[in-house]
């Protein structure tokens, strides 16, 4: 059956003489039409037509993509995108691999531009270790978010208008997962990153933080927004309260911009928080009320101890005495710059910057610091010594009395767990500490913090003019603290770095250099060294000794008498080499060896000290290198404590003489009580060679090159074989120190 043209559905061919109209009288002009496959015609436009195919087949896409986004939009428009909830709740719940339920009204579509995005009964679960059950519920969240920022990455909300919500920040026990970390369970923790807000209206709602390590607990109320167009007509208020280490501390403060655009516009800042003996205050401009990159905030902090403060951020630092300082505080995204860090701390300055930062979820604190003048007193919490003691004793704090006897080592223990869960770099420069005893300038502390090892190197400091390098390390990773001392003392004046010791610095030529070598167990600077192993040797080279104590030391009567009632003794002791060594071993040093060789004496020494009691237990006694009519020739004893220590020149050997010449005098002739006193200038000259190398007594020799047999074994009462040891005339010896 043949049917018309126009019946099939294809337009009726143009009549001959159509061509001959003006385009501009045809209803299709400009557009050029086309059969396809003879069954229909396809209008395309005139400048289209003219296109390669391929530009014809990208525009007609580009239609397609364009009228499909419309008809989403459209459907989306008119349905508010309630049939997507759903789809939200699995899509959200999968991609945070937590639960994400909404119980009331859900939409979701664009208005115009913006993502309109509204939820009620809205409720978002928590990691099942933490306690409580939900991470945020809220009765209403209504949202626009900016489409374009989003596209790269930025979360943008124009508005936000929150009712009764509530957050639940929390850490697991270990610190190694915190509830705001969505995703997989084992991902490290993140820093929590908040969008942000241009506008917001937020009633009734609060958020909760829990750290059980730090134990650090708070929660905090956020009062009434209202937002009315562009300004903010009220400031947004907020208070919490909380306990830090079962100590309470307070916090309010203020968000407000009455006459500030909040759109492009900075928002005022003042905040307060008091507790754990601190107050900080915070004042400054935002540029949105979540925003804080290009914040302009200045904190001003006060309060008895600035650890305390350091908590609060995961950062264990020693303790201090009282303290204040201010800084311009500020943030670029990852980093909380603290800089013009101005104040002091006891009686001491402290200036410089530093940064905080969580690369890969670890607290990291890089800091750059400087005193100028140091009070040694402030130094003391440093090492372990107690704030309160040293406050209220100044120096003579860092004494104690332990079962009557007393302790001068500091017991503070580290806090091991807390230092292990940051990392830190500092730098750390004084330029003179005021120190009674000992002239100490130029500290430069370099610190590095790695996953649990602390490292000192170097720490150098000059001493009386001489340099002290060190570099100390202390490992918390083991059960046990493991640290490792290496100290290094080049030559140094013996007149200036003992002037405050009765030293003559005029007639003292002598220099001093040595080296200490140990390693120990403990969390306190009290164990480690009670535990140590090691070696300690300080080396006399040639040189001149002025003191009235040095003669003393060698009991020379005939000389010591003469001069003990002038001003000073005119002439210095000329030393030609000296060693003062100690082999340490589970915390008790042996002298190995104390052999110093003078013009006129050989001097050794026996015994040894404890760090485990703080105990002294030594001897020294000077033999004669010519004869001597008047000569004591008999050890000084040196006891007492570490924070006592006790001279004791007039030894048992001294009365056992002084009581045989007595008897000779009595029966015999008076003139044989000099009998026991004569020295008859025997003693051997050391060889220099072993002793200005730090050598071990074993290693000691005469000028002749022999063994040296009176300077012991580097052992104390007991040989290292556990027997008693006989090094000592072949007498034994009493126990030393109450030990062995």
């Amino acid at each position: 059956m043949n049917l018309p043209t126009g019946q099939m559905g294809v337009p009726p061919a143009a009549p001959p003489d159509a061509g001959a109209a003006t385009a501009g009288d045809r209803p299709d002009a400009g557009w050029s039409a086309r059969l396809s496959g003879g069954a229909r015609r396809v209008w395309t436009p005139r400048w289209l037509a003219r296109r390669p195919r391929t530009v014809r087949i990208a525009v007609r896409t580009a239609a397609i993509l364009l009228l499909l986004l419309f008809a989403i939009w459209l459907i989306l428009f008119i349905t508010k995108g309630r049939f997507l909830k759903g789809s939200f709740e699995s899509i959200a719940s999968s991609q945070l691999e937590r639960q994400v339920a909404v119980g009331g009204d859900f939409q979701l579509y664009f208005a115009p531009f913006n993502i309109k995005f509204l939820a009620e009964e809205i409720s978002i679960a928590n990691p099942e270790w933490a306690e409580a059950k939900q991470f945020f519920t809220a009765r209403r969240v209504d949202t626009r978010l900016a489409v374009v920022p989003l596209i790269f990455g930025r979360r943008v909300m124009r508005f936000a208008d929150i009712d009764e919500a509530q957050v639940a920040l929390e850490w697991d026990a270990q610190n190694r997962h915190n509830s705001w970390t969505f995703g997989d369970p084992d991902r490290p923790p993140q820093p929590l990153n908040l969008p942000t807000i241009e506008r917001a209206a937020i009633t009734k709602s609060g958020l909760t933080y829990r750290d059980p390590r730090l134990r650090l607990f708070a929660d905090i109320d956020i009062d009434t927004v209202r937002s009315t167009g562009s300004r903010i007509d009220e400031a947004i208020g907020f208070n919490g309260r909380g306990t830090m280490r079962a100590q309470p501390f307070t916090l309010t403060g203020r968000l407000s911009s009455p006459n500030q655009t909040v759109a492009g516009g900075k928002n005022r800042l003042t905040m307060r928080a008091v507790g754990l003996g601190n107050t900080v205050d915070l004042v400054g401009t935002l540029p949105g009320p979540t925003e804080l990159v290009g914040a302009d905030l200045a904190l001003t902090a006060r309060g008895a101890n600035l650890s305390r403060l350091f908590d609060f951020l995961g950062v264990a630092i020693p303790d201090t005495r009282r303290y204040r300082a201010t800084s311009k505080l500020g943030y670029d995204g990852t980093v909380w710059k603290f800089t013009e860090l101005k104040g002091v701390f006891g009686d001491s300055d402290l200036a410089g910057t530093f940064a905080v930062s969580m690369p890969k979820g670890r607290v990291y604190l890089n800091a750059d610091l400087t005193t100028r003048s140091l009070n040694i007193v402030d130094a003391g919490p440093f090492i372990g010594y107690e704030v309160d003691r040293l406050d209220r004793m100044g120096t003579g704090g860092v004494i104690k009395t332990v079962g009557g006897r007393p302790r001068v080592l500091p017991d503070s223990p580290l806090r091991a767990d807390a230092l292990k869960a940051f990392d830190a770099d500092l730098r750390y420069k004084v330029a003179a500490v005021r120190a009674e005893s000992f002239p100490v300038s130029d500290v430069d502390l370099t610190l590095s913090l790695k996953n649990g090892l602390m490292e000192m190197k170097p720490l150098t400091f000059l001493l009386a003019g001489g340099k002290v390098e060190s570099d100390v390390s202390i490992d918390l990773r083991p059960a046990v603290v493991r640290t490792a001392y290496d100290i290094r003392l080049s030559p140094t004046r013996l007149g200036t770095l003992l002037a405050r010791f009765g030293v003559a610095e005029s007639g003292t030529t002598g220099t001093v250099s040595g080296r200490i070598r140990m390693v120990g167990h403990g969390d306190s600077l009290r164990q480690s060294l009670a535990s140590s192993n090691g070696r300690m040797a300080f080396v006399l080279p040639r040189g001149s000794f002025w003191t009235r104590n040095i003669q003393l030391a060698e009991l020379d009567v005939g000389t010591f008498v003469q001069k003990l009632f002038e001003d000073k003794l005119k002439k210095p002791v000329e030393i030609n080499c000296g060693v003062i060594a100690f082999t340490v071993r589970g915390g008790v040093g042996a002298a190995d060896p104390i052999l110093i060789d003078t013009q006129k004496n050989v001097m050794v020494g026996r015994g040894g000290f404890s760090f485990r009691t703080e105990a002294l237990d030594l001897a020294v006694r000077a033999d004669g290198k010519k004869f001597s009519l008047f000569s004591g020739q008999s050890p000084v004893g040196v006891g007492g404590y570490f924070a006592a220590p006790r001279i004791d020149p007039i030894s048992d050997q001294l009365m056992g003489r002084a009581g045989a010449g007595l008897g000779l005098a009595l029966v015999a002739t008076p003139v044989a009580a000099i009998i026991p006193f004569i020295d008859p200038g025997d003693a051997k000259s050391a060889q220099c060679g072993p002793i200005l190398a730090g050598a071990r007594a074993t290693a000691q020799r005469t000028t002749k090159g022999e063994a040296r047999d009176d300077v012991g074994k580097g052992t104390t009462a007991k040989s290292e074989d556990g027997n008693q040891s006989k090094d000592d005339g072949g007498k034994q010896r009493k126990k030393f120190l109450g030990i062995f």
